[in-house]
């Protein structure tokens, strides 16, 4: 076995008072390890969409009563509290390898060489909106279900969605000074697109709201809105999104674009053709839990999607001319 460094004195208060510099200056990943840890924690924000649409579904978004315990008197769930207990507690413990991973991305990011702060920051900004939503999440809970503060809770996912699809692309780019690949009209049209988006999953989720799916029982207020009209509205914003998509991607074509974004634009134009035939199929079966399950999985693909064609509208490569200095730097500080 390799013994283990004992840590002098000095050592041991730095790694207390900056635990991050401290490892940083110890290992230096590669950049796929970086870009893994912010897959992952992009991946696990989209895993916890799912999970906690697998709790309203079930009817389990009060399995767990009380918060920030299971019950009064325990942490966990226990045995008397069945099937859905165990979804709704399990949705919490997820919580805890969401941090875990956006904790990853931190690390990850704060000990590459050079140091990139922007990255680094942007994975923080995950880290508080994650504790941010784990302290909303108690109040919906708190407050019974309240299709509100459930919509609050959808909204703020969305934005961690946001952020941790950034932070995956600056992992994938330089820090150099944004070049446009695309004209100023395209750019407008992409911008269009992104908040018609924005305007469609607000909308879902004053569809879920008014919906039948409370997440506990029927008891559960919903909002005083007509489920059907506000279904109407939710499909022809995704029609306006559909047709904004199709049009950048003629557009792109006409352009003769890079082939990045016109490779963005494709792939989110077969995302919301699935999530389309999924919306209009779940409309006529009177909502099957299944299908509302995977409708919110391809409304977490769409936010990301979008996001990705946004960002492929430019490149941000590595300045060649800081490269020596920023070595030679490294090397003297390690």
């Amino acid at each position: 076995m390799v013994p283990v460094p004992k840590l002098t004195r000095a050592e041991a208060v730095q790694a207390v008072r900056n635990p991050l510099a401290f490892i940083a200056a110890r290992w230096t990943p590669s950049p796929r390890t970086v870009q893994r840890a912010a897959l992952l924690a992009l991946a696990m924000s989209v895993v916890l969409v799912v999970t906690g649409g697998a709790v309203r579904l079930t009817g389990s978004g009060l399995g767990c009563p009380t918060w920030p315990k299971c019950t009064d008197d325990s942490l966990a769930t226990t045995s008397a509290m069945g099937f859905h207990g165990v979804i709704e507690f399990g949705n919490r413990m997820l919580t805890y390898v969401l941090c875990a991973a956006v904790g990853w991305a931190i690390i990850a990011a704060r000990a590459e060489k050079p140091w990139r702060r922007g990255v680094t920051r942007l994975g923080w900004a995950q880290f508080w909106i994650v504790m941010g939503n784990a302290v909303l999440g108690g109040i919906v809970v708190l407050v019974g279900l309240n299709p509100y503060t459930v919509a609050a809770h959808f909204l703020l996912t969305s934005a961690l969605i946001g952020v941790a699809t950034v932070m995956w692309q600056r992992t994938r780019e330089g820090d150099g000074a944004p070049r446009p690949l695309v004209g100023p009209a395209v750019r407008q049209l992409v911008w269009f697109l992104v908040v018609a988006s924005v305007l469609l999953i607000a909308v879902g989720t004053v569809v879920t709201g008014a919906g039948p799916h409370a997440g506990d029982s029927s008891d559960v207020k919903r909002m005083p809105l007509d489920w059907e009209t506000v279904s109407k509205l939710h499909a022809v914003l995704a029609w306006i999104v559909v047709t904004l998509t199709f049009a950048l991607w003629f557009v792109l074509k006409a352009v003769d674009a890079p082939k990045g974004p016109s490779a963005r634009t494709r792939e989110l134009f077969v995302i919301l053709l699935a999530q389309g035939v999924i919306g209009y199929v779940q409309y006529f079966t009177n909502l099957p839990e299944a299908l509302v399950g995977a409708h919110m999985l391809g409304s977490a693909l769409i936010w990301v999607g979008v996001l990705r064609v946004l960002l492929s509208l430019r490149e941000r490569p590595t300045p060649a001319a800081d490269l020596p200095a920023t070595s030679s730097t490294t090397l003297t500080n390690a």
